[in-house]
């Protein structure tokens, strides 16, 4: 299959390069390379050093025989689209090309701005540039779980039946979106079934959980005994684009406390790691929606309360001899900190998936991967204290005793 990858410099555009050439599929791909600006914005770094562009095409030729097409345009610049899609012509448009932060989102109205226009006149501009020169193509858009928010009922795959005044429908499930990056992903969401309802686009949505780990086999050495360093993908751990996961691991890496927004610590996620997401991603590829189809895939593998993953990144920590302490901060989020949550994730497991890989394994790596730049995470330790407050206010969060 011809894939055409949006956001192909990223931490997930970077390892689906490389997992679906390593499958046969032909890949192209398309970055502004924002992100490693945006995370230069935040006085940060990945934790891992990743090689530039050229290095990276290089490495990739040397292990497939083959460089992609690669174009560097923003998905919002609508003729240049039309321009790559009338080329390509790809069977499968895998769309990551937006800014992927709920606090960035926060920080202020210019960013809030940003964020939207971003995010959902970038989608705009590709769906119509679909509509004009590839009709044909599946779209798998990256959502993520919280659009959905926390309800408190259980969260269907996109739709679910209801009966109101003694009729029935099956309708979309409501979003209680958290932020204004995940409203932003809402639009999205509700922009792109549209288009498949009145153009006959066809679409996967992925509402994604947190993706975690360092790597995938793709990256490794021919003997599977270490990562190629130009192969790797980046690791983000500052406030705006980093995750829970990579915070606590870089965290006791360094020394620091681990630390839990608010004194409770149950808000609950669903999780994945990085090699499965490459598989569930590539099933949805491979398996397309049809003509006129706007379909929902919850993409996650287990449920943890964010006490829940510090506990267990600190019984990972262990078997390295560090003895990560865990501590309690005032949350700069608007967000319940117990709740109930229970999502379905039948329809990915229907097309075959099946996990491969335990938190703790994942974790072991990231820390084997993580501890060889201790001195790097080190140096841009303020980071991982937030200062962006869903309020509007800008301070450092107090620590709770």
């Amino acid at each position: 299959m011809k894939i055409l990858i949006l956001g192909a410099d990223g931490y997930l555009g970077h390892s689906l390069m490389l997992y679906l050439a390593a499958r046969g599929h032909e890949v192209f791909g398309v970055d502004n390379f924002m992100r490693r600006s945006w995370v230069k914005t935040m006085n940060s770094i990945s934790a891992l050093p990743i090689a530039d562009h050229p290095h990276r095409m290089s490495a990739f030729h040397s292990k497939f025989e083959y460089t992609p097409y690669f174009w560097t345009i923003d998905v919002g610049e609508y003729d240049q689209m039309c321009h790559v899609l009338e080329m390509v012509q790809p069977d499968a448009i895998v769309h990551f090309a937006e800014c992927p932060s709920a606090p960035y989102s926060m920080i202020d109205a210019n960013k809030a701005m940003f964020v939207m226009r971003n995010n959902v006149i970038g989608t705009m501009s590709l769906i119509y540039a679909m509509k004009e020169k590839s009709p044909h193509s599946h779209l798998i858009k990256l959502g993520t779980m919280g659009e959905y928010g926390t309800p408190n009922i259980d969260i269907p795959e996109g739709f679910f039946d209801i009966e109101y005044r003694g009729r029935q429908d099956m309708l979309p499930f409501p979003k209680q979106a958290g932020s204004w990056y995940h409203w932003s992903k809402v639009h999205d969401s509700n922009n792109i079934m549209w288009a498949c309802k009145v153009w006959g686009l066809r679409s996967t949505d992925i509402m994604q959980g947190v993706v975690y780990g360092t790597r995938i086999p793709e990256m490794m050495s021919e003997r599977g005994d270490y990562v190629i360093p130009v192969l790797r993908t980046r690791l983000d751990f500052d406030e705006s684009f980093g995750t829970a996961i990579n915070r606590f691991v870089c965290q006791a890496v360094i020394g620091h406390p681990l630390t839990i927004f608010g004194d409770i610590g149950k808000q609950t996620r669903g999780f994945l790691p990085l090699v499965d997401s490459m598989q569930c991603l590539t099933l949805a590829i491979e398996n397309p929606a049809d003509e006129g189809e706007y379909r929902v895939f919850n993409q996650f593998e287990e449920t943890y309360s964010v006490l829940g993953l510090a506990q267990t990144v600190r019984r990972v920590a262990s078997d390295f001899g560090i003895d990560a302490e865990i501590k309690h901060l005032e949350t700069p989020r608007s967000e319940a900190q117990e709740h109930y949550y229970n999502p379905d994730h039948e329809h990915l497991l229907n097309l075959g998936y099946k996990p491969t890989r335990d938190m703790e394994s994942v974790l072991t790596e990231m820390f084997i991967d993580l501890l060889e730049y201790q001195a790097e995470i080190k140096e841009y330790k303020d980071v991982l204290i937030p200062h962006i407050f869903w309020s509007g206010e800008e301070r450092t969060a107090e620590w709770l005793k």
